[in-house]
């Protein structure tokens, strides 16, 4: 019995390349190390999709767009966001919410996490809600090489 309900989960995670202006959740980051990446690199936009594809067992990021394609090289992650909404939508779904948690030492998530909230709950057209934590020194994320993003995304039938 289906309740018109589903919830799906995706990860991404990129190491940091300072050569790169960093981009996360759809706004730009300055002053903070970029991400390296085929698109540019936007982690929470990432993970998002997945999330988002997930729940609606359409697949992944991959899939959808293409990982190495020359179209998407230094791509802005948003419009793979806006992809996923489309695909979702042509198939009866939308988005409820979205729970993203950001896991690296740095950038410092706070000063800037209501505008990083705003930017991708515009986009979703739905509420999202973004969380950080450190990994307390452990793994690449503890040593400062990069970050990683969990998010989880409820999503309703039309």
């Amino acid at each position: 019995m289906s309740t018109g309900l589903r919830v799906g989960t995706g990860v991404d995670a990129h190491p940091y390349d300072a050569e790169r202006t960093l981009v996360l959740a759809g706004i730009d980051w300055p002053g903070e190390p970029g991400l390296s990446g085929h698109s540019d690199g936007d982690i929470v936009c990432h993970a998002v999709v997945d999330a988002l594809l997930s729940a609606a067992g359409l697949g992944s990021i991959g899939e959808l767009v293409g990982v190495d394609l020359p179209e998407t090289a230094d791509a802005p992650s948003t419009g793979f966001v806006t992809a996923a909404l489309a695909a979702l939508s042509s198939r009866g779904w939308r988005p409820v919410n979205v729970s993203v948690q950001v896991v690296g030492e740095r950038p410092r998530l706070a000063p800037r996490r209501a505008a990083a909230e705003a930017r991708m709950s515009e986009l979703l057209g739905a509420p999202v809600s973004i969380g950080a934590t450190t990994s307390d020194g452990l793994g690449f994320t503890g040593r400062g090489e990069g970050i990683a993003a969990i998010a989880t995304a409820l999503i309703e039938q039309r």
